[in-house]
């Protein structure tokens, strides 16, 4: 059988398949394979953990999103970060950052080989000619919306029964469920919505009451239960599946996964004969001119940029709204702040309602001076002066 030795060549570019499905079985014989030869990694979403991927045998190591499983990583250097919007990711890849190998987790079906619970960029990089190193696996679901990839593209390495990375939803805060509700008030029947990942954008899902279109990034697992519910209309669309063994087995066989080029393009996502186009993103901290930080709190990276401008861009654009919900204090400290402690994720311009536990800051039609004041108004004057006292 093929081994890494013989197809990761010196001096070489190598790109990971990201997200639930990412190739954690080719980690270790990558790594020993890429060690002292200048190989050059690009990583994507990375929400599971990389401990048998030995970063220090890579030159350079970067990063198009991040995720939890590049936090400490990012934070101390060994990754670095590149910022984009996830729009931009196949222009990169193809581009500054064309890599030489693709190496990916696919399922096979009976006509093929196909991605399993991601179109993500690997749509981009098949299409664009890259060869592809695979682990075959037995559990991962079919979900890709494309044709299977030529075979003479594919090298198999290995084959795995070892499931996809399962994203449990996290028991929502009293504080998320108040925010959800106020959130899902601002949905009219019929939207499409986008949902971002994370414990509070599960539990806006879960809130809405009305039928719903989902065309998003990410696919959470409370799609499966909005359709239990009679809400979902049509199939949705997405990039990435993140949720567990139900959502899995509930995506096998239905075309709903497409490549970043489809599900970010934002002529597509505004287009004003469209159903209206609701993004319900969150943040770590919004400034008084409703800048928008969802990449980390000061060396803290605990965010990533992934889809959030380009929702957001394209709802305000269109003929839906660009939605911020997140609560008014983490652990004790204003969200609100008077500067961000990390450069900006999404401009203000793009951000059109704001919602905490404490109300609605619609900011649509205001000034300057007059969205200052309706985000002072939703953190109350208290919140604003320990902010002032501690620093914010």
């Amino acid at each position: 059988m093929v081994t890494f030795v013989e197809i990761v060549s010196p001096h070489s570019r190598v790109a990971l398949g990201d997200g639930c499905g990412a190739p954690t079985e080719l980690y270790r014989p990558l790594s020993e394979a890429a060690a002292g030869k200048d190989v050059r990694l690009v990583l994507g979403w990375v929400p599971g953990p990389v401990s048998h991927l030995d970063l220090e045998a890579f030159a350079d190591v970067r990063t198009v999103m991040g995720g939890s499983g590049l936090r400490r990583a990012i934070e101390n250097g060994r990754v670095r970060s590149v910022p984009c919007r996830l729009s931009a990711v196949p222009r990169l890849l193809t581009g500054a950052l064309r890599p030489d190998l693709l190496v990916a987790t696919l399922v096979r079906r009976g006509d093929g080989l196909y991605p399993g619970t991601e179109s993500s960029y690997l749509r981009g990089l098949i299409a664009a000619g890259v060869p592809v190193a695979a682990v075959v696996s037995t559990l991962a679901p079919c979900a890709d919306s494309g044709p299977p990839i030529p075979p003479g593209q594919v090298t198999v390495l290995a084959e795995t029964d070892t499931p996809p990375l399962e994203i449990p939803d996290a028991a929502p805060s009293a504080a998320d469920d108040v925010i959800a509700r106020q959130v899902a008030a601002l949905v009219p029947e019929g939207a499409r919505i986008q949902v971002g990942p994370g414990r509070l954008a599960q539990a806006i899902v879960g809130a809405l009451e009305v039928p719903v279109r989902v065309d998003s990034g990410l696919l959470p697992e409370p799609v499966v239960d909005l359709e239990a519910k009679g809400l979902l209309i049509g199939e949705p669309s997405a990039a990435y599946l993140a949720g567990t063994r139900r959502l899995y087995d509930w995506a096998e066989g239905r075309r709903i996964l497409h490549p970043i080029e489809h599900t970010h393009d934002l002529g597509r996502l505004s287009a004003a004969d469209a159903p209206p186009l609701v993004a319900l993103n969150s943040a770590l901290e919004v400034d008084l001119d409703g800048q928008v930080n969802a990449e980390g709190v000061g060396p803290a990276a605990a965010g990533m940029i992934g889809g959030h401008p380009d929702f957001s861009a394209a709802a305000a654009r269109g003929p839906g709204a660009s939605v911020i919900a997140l609560p008014s204090t983490v652990k004790g400290a204003p969200t609100l702040v008077e500067r961000l402690s990390r450069p900006v994720t999404t401009p203000s311009h793009d951000v059109e309602v704001v919602v905490t536990e404490r109300g609605v800051a619609d900011l649509r039609g205001l000034d300057r001076t007059e969205r200052r004041a309706a985000l002072r108004a939703l953190w109350d004057g208290e919140i604003l002066a320990r902010a002032d006292r501690s620093g914010h």
